[in-house]
């Protein structure tokens, strides 16, 4: 390996916020990109500073720390943008995987860019890609809703404006409400396939497979800890009638061309591309 992918004396850093994932729980899952930035960067916000100075320890870095949270976001985001002024480059941490995803940093990232500043992504680890890469259901097409709203109601509201052309569903869910959850998965979609993942890179990492039924049973009896990830695959969720295809093939034709129609709701509904291409020929004459 070349000196310059493991240099312990990176180069400088450009001014500007550099957004940077962080492992998921495997300390290794970080990149050489992401520790030559911390390792140059003048300041590290961070969800929690415990977190974040354990991997700083493992790896000897020592740059200065903030917290940087729901609760004080817009305070830090003005800090930020005065340590920019100065020159500096400044760092965006979560506790783990990357920042903004169901965590805290929009806000910052905005005012940031508003006041002119370049903001830089290091990439890495994140637990819904994660997830999806190992959950065997379609990774074609997925739609991220994060948290859902721990009220009842409210929570089923969302799930039943959910459609099947969305592909495959990634919710993130806490251990204390994730049999609540996979029970209203299971009264919206019935058995469509699902996947719990949960402690990814971790010790006791677990990824199960399942109906949202079959799941909720699995789960009520164990001592969940750490935050899951759901996945289910919402291609089986509903079962168009032909009055409802050729409705969604009528209104694509008024914006597409025939291919491109065929081929959107091919997609949508699951069904053989042929199939929908000659229905897309019968409709038009």
């Amino acid at each position: 390996m070349s000196e310059d992918l493991i240099s312990s004396n990176p180069p400088a850093l450009a001014v500007g916020l550099y957004i940077v994932a962080t492992p998921l729980g495997n300390a290794r899952d970080i990149t050489l990109r992401a520790l030559d930035v911390l390792r140059a960067a003048d300041l590290i916000y961070c969800e929690d500073t415990r977190v974040t100075s354990k991997l700083m320890k493992i790896y000897g870095l020592k740059a200065t720390l903030r917290a940087c949270h729901e609760h004080n976001e817009s305070h830090v985001a003005e800090e930020a943008i005065a340590r920019l002024s100065e020159g500096h480059a400044v760092v965006l941490v979560s506790d783990a995987g990357t920042p903004l995803i169901s965590d805290p940093g929009f806000r910052m990232v905005k005012s940031v860019r508003e006041a002119g500043y370049n903001v830089f992504p290091i990439p890495g680890a994140s637990a819904p890609i994660a997830a999806l890469s190992a959950s065997g259901l379609p990774s074609d097409r997925f739609t991220f809703m994060g948290f859902l709203p721990s009220k009842v109601i409210a929570r089923k509201k969302i799930l039943a404006s959910l459609a099947p052309d969305m592909g495959t569903l990634i919710l993130f869910e806490s251990p204390r409400r994730l049999t609540a959850l996979l029970s209203n998965l299971n009264d919206q979609f019935g058995d469509c396939p699902t996947v719990v993942a949960r402690e990814m890179t971790k010790k006791f990492e677990e990824i199960c497979h399942g109906t949202p039924l079959e799941l909720a049973e699995y789960f009520s009896q164990k001592d969940v800890k750490g935050e899951c990830v759901v996945l289910i695959s919402l291609a089986r969720a509903v079962e168009a009638s032909q009055e409802d295809i050729e409705l969604a093939l009528k209104q694509a034709l008024e914006k597409m061309s025939l291919r491109d129609a065929a081929q959107f709701i091919a997609e949508s509904y699951q069904l053989p591309r042929k199939q929908v291409y000659a229905l897309a020929i019968k409709l038009q004459n």
